[in-house]
């Protein structure tokens, strides 16, 4: 079944960079768009970044916008989420997640629908 397994979180001082990676088992990765999360306490799960199935489309949530980047290698059935600049209220658990579809964008969050188990972010002030 597909699996997605996050890492590289962590306690980070505000103003510092973290490297999020997550890779995929048993999916055709390149058949995938892939998104990346976020869920802080009695928040709700928020969308903060995605890329198409070839790497080529991005899109960010205003929150993160000029501070992260994602990026993807299907080779390596990885997504990468760089984020620098990192502030308090970036504390929360970050997910990848994975939607079949080679739109550019996916725009109904319910196509994300494989996950992984999350990786926990402590931006300390």
């Amino acid at each position: 079944q597909v699996q997605l397994v996050e890492s590289g979180g962590g306690l980070v001082q505000a103003g510092g960079s973290l490297r999020l990676s997550c890779a995929g088992s048993g999916l055709t990765f390149s058949l995938f768009a892939m998104g990346w999360f976020r869920q802080a306490p009695g928040k709700e799960r928020e969308l903060l970044a995605q890329i198409n199935w070839s790497g080529d489309i991005t899109y960010y949530a205003d929150s993160v916008k000029g501070r992260c980047t994602i990026s993807r290698d299907n080779a390596k059935k990885t997504v990468i989420l760089q984020m620098n600049s990192l502030k308090p209220e970036d504390t929360a658990v970050y997910y990848c997640a994975a939607a079949r579809t080679f739109a550019g964008k996916v725009t109904n969050r319910a196509d994300f629908r494989s996950w992984g188990q999350g990786t926990q972010v402590t931006v300390s002030s």
